[in-house]
């Protein structure tokens, strides 16, 4: 179990250090705007921004129902993917699994039953 979330957790950080690069020339060749922008030129570009709208709300919707069971607040994820979209998601799922890789590797004790 804990191998599986090893690999689960190496593919999170791998698929967030792929998408901050990405991010990153992105933002350094036409800036937080630029990016923006190509999705208000075309009905091609307006479906592709709304989908992502659409993707982003679900998740959040999803984030807060979720993160209660985790014991993880639901809040600051919200918050990443309201200002830069699927980084909160991939924050979210990561936090998920290292939370759980936690649990799996400090279980918690039982306590003695009070009558």
């Amino acid at each position: 179990m804990l191998d599986a979330m090893n690999t689960r957790i190496a593919a999170l950080l791998a698929v967030i250090a792929a998408f901050a690069l990405l991010t990153a020339l992105a933002l350094a060749d036409v800036g937080y705007v630029g990016i923006i922008t190509p999705h208000f030129q075309s009905w091609g570009g307006a479906q592709v921004f709304i989908d992502l709208v659409i993707l982003a709300l679900l998740a959040c919707i999803w984030i807060a129902a979720d993160a209660p069971r985790h014991r993880l607040p639901a809040w600051p994820f919200l918050l990443v993917i309201l200002a830069a979209g699927s980084f909160g998601l991939l924050f979210y799922l990561l936090a998920r699994e290292l939370r759980a890789a936690q649990a799996v590797k400090t279980p918690v004790a039982a306590t003695p039953h009070q009558p």
